[in-house]
């Protein structure tokens, strides 16, 4: 720059870019390329440069004129011509003078990571003056070669003398040793931002090599990315990114999920890093992708905080987790069950249950294991492939692991039937179907709970009609009498083959597997309403006709609906289906009393017998015996 120049340009605040840049923005028309162009050829930041130092020195040498000097402490300012005179040729350094607090930025490593976290992509090269030590091997001297030729002189005489005796040549001398390698402190500038920007360049002409580099390089992973995808988007927003999945899931993928910082999009604006700390750059279910993302029709001259509101990255995101969801979806199907639905099926279960406008195309992503496969998992659309003729729901049941889930008794008509079903056995399994109101035009139906319905012929209808009213007394009695406080009703099950009896909730009550979730989330005080009222809503009971239990209870009550035995009997059913359903007893103690007063009768031992006592004596030293009674449950007293 000219003297002019650095006065101007460099004088005042109102001229170091801010002031000169909206002003010359009025000036131009509505055209967002052109705009961006603008930024960067004003001084906008400049001033920054007194948060750390205490003065700025410019030195600047115009073609048209001298090299000068300008000096500022942020209150003043002086131009003075340079007294060393011509120094740079042509071309401007900045020297900050730093304060005692900023001596990190002395510090050679502090550099070189400014310079690769904000600026490794831009286009002009950055240097760093660095030090590098080199072995190199150590020079002979030149008093050494100067003593090494006189022997050789002298050596010639020598032989000049003995030339007259027939003596046979001498052997060739030895090589001299090589001289030792010495380590060297080598000077030099520094290439900082030596990778390029490939997502500036078309995917065609990026080798898969370059892009694993990239990866590795910016993420500081070792492994090779499970998948990539490099797109430009236009329309109302601009922007290149290329993005990836690990092949493992980071660590702590799911600590304090949604509370804090777990992007891994670095954003760029024409190249020049902005930042990687948006929460809102990518959904929470979708923290797991990394990749970059560079727009220049995003402002360069603003605050994080005011950009992070701008109403292009919602567009941006939008457009991120479509492309995302493409390059799921194109991952192998092999690969896809084998690694991706391991580390990050999760994930796509809460995208479900989160993203309400992309959750037809996560569905499509779900894997699940089912009765068709014991070891496969499946997807939505291969079970709907698979579904019999006039089947019109997709079966679930619930479990804590696979092999609660297919021996839970709601399952057992089903599979004698040879209908698939599905297997959740992943807390959040539960949750993610019940976001899914229905699929490929399939309503879901929890096995576990009222709905469940088999197309029967006009004989098996008149037959179950039948059955309901042999054992109508049966079913009264339970619910008006021996289970009166505990059911909302008995009634003769469809779905039971094997089984007494199994407890059922109601199509919007809890199931035995979501009960056990929700009262063991950490939260829970028992002051939520909602939470209550799942909690206490009675089951229904249904019972298998055909089971000798159940018919020998029908006998017995009808011969007598007061017999205590029969009454016990019903409980301990209830409680042994409560169990098997999946539910949580409320009273274990008095469920253990009832099993032993059954194993009493069954064994025809007397109700009122007691248990026997043990007697045995205990001598403390000299002192007089004491007679303790023990019984069989170690309960000590001392007997006189």
């Amino acid at each position: 720059m000219t003297k002019e120049e650095l006065i101007k340009n460099l004088g005042t605040i109102a001229k170091s870019g801010t002031s000169e840049f909206l002003n010359k923005i009025t000036e131009m028309p509505e055209d967002s390329q052109s705009t961006s162009e603008l930024i960067g050829q004003f001084g906008v930041g400049f001033y920054s440069a007194f948060l750390v130092a205490d003065r700025v020195i410019v030195t600047s040498k115009h073609n048209n004129d001298t090299q000068h000097i300008w000096e500022s402490d942020s209150n003043e300012f002086s131009v003075i011509d340079d007294p060393r005179g011509t120094t740079l040729g042509r071309g401007t350094t900045i020297t900050l003078v730093l304060k005692e607090e900023a001596s990190d930025y002395l510090e050679l490593d502090t550099i070189k990571n400014l310079v690769k976290k904000y600026s490794q992509f831009i286009n002009f090269p950055i240097y760093v003056w660095s030090s590098k030590t080199e072995t190199v091997e150590e020079p002979i001297e030149e008093e050494e070669v100067k003593e090494k030729e006189e022997t050789d002189d002298e050596a010639a005489v020598e032989e000049e003398e003995e030339e007259k005796k027939p003596t046979p040549p001498p052997p060739p001398p030895p090589p001299p040793p090589p001289p030792p390698p010495v380590e060297k402190t080598v000077w030099d500038w520094e290439l900082m931002n030596d990778i390029k920007p490939i997502w500036q360049r078309p995917s065609k002409e990026v080798e898969e090599d370059e892009y694993k580099a990239f990866y590795k390089s910016f993420s500081k992973e070792h492994d090779d990315p499970m998948a990539y995808i490099h797109f430009t988007a236009e329309g109302e927003v601009t922007f290149k990114s290329i993005l990836f999945i690990p092949t493992t899931a980071p660590r702590g993928l799911f600590d304090e999920y949604g509370s804090k910082k777990s992007d891994y999009i670095k954003l760029y604006v024409r190249r020049v890093f902005i930042t990687d700390d948006f929460h809102d750059m990518m959904p929470k279910y979708l923290n797991f992708v990394k990749g970059v993302v560079d727009s220049d029709d995003l402002p360069l001259n603003v605050s994080r905080e005011t950009l992070q509101q701008h109403k292009l990255l919602k567009v941006i995101r939008k457009k991120l987790v479509r492309k995302t969801l493409d390059m799921i979806k194109k991952i192998a199907e092999e690969k896809y069950n084998d690694t991706f639905w391991k580390e990050f099926g999760t994930n796509i279960k809460l995208g479900v249950i989160e993203d309400h406008s992309n959750r037809t195309r996560l569905a499509k992503l779900l894997r699940f294991q089912s009765s068709h496969h014991e070891s496969n998992t499946t997807s939505l659309d291969q079970y709907v492939e698979r579904m019999k003729e006039k089947q019109d729901k997709i079966y679930f049941m619930a479990g804590s692991n696979r092999k609660e889930a297919e021996s839970s008794p709601f399952v057992e008509r089903l599979l004698k039937k040879g209908y698939e079903v599905i297997y959740l056995t992943e807390p959040v399994d539960e949750y993610c179907i019940q976001a899914l109101p229905e699929f490929d035009g399939k309503r879901f139906q929890n096995v576990a709970k009222e709905g469940v319905k088999f197309d029967e012929s006009d004989k098996s209808k008149e037959s179950r009609e039948a059955l309901e009213k042999e054992f109508e007394p049966l079913l009264t009695w339970m619910k008006d009498k021996a289970l009166k406080e505990k059911i909302e009703k008995a009634v003769l099950s469809q779905r039971l083959t094997q089984s007494p009896c199994a407890l059922v909730a109601s199509q919007y009550g809890w199931s035995g597997n979501m009960e056990r979730i929700m009262k063991a989330q950490a939260y829970q005080t028992g002051k939520d309403i909602s939470t209550n009222y799942y909690a206490s809503q009675k089951k229904t009971l249904e019972i298998n006709p055909r089971h000798p239990l159940i018919k020998d209870m029908l006998r017995r009550i009808k011969e007598n609906e007061d017999d205590k035995t029969v009454t016990d009997l019903a409980v301990v059913l209830f409680e042994t289906a409560t169990i098997r359903s999946g539910y949580m007893l409320p009273d274990t103690k008095e469920y253990g009393e009832r099993i032993e007063r059954m194993l009493r009768l069954s064994l025809n031992i007397d109700l009122d017998a007691k248990v026997s006592c043990l007697h045995f004596w205990v001598t403390f030293g000299a002192q007089w015996p004491y007679i303790f009674k023990v019984s069989l449950w170690a309960t000590f007293s001392p007997v006189y």
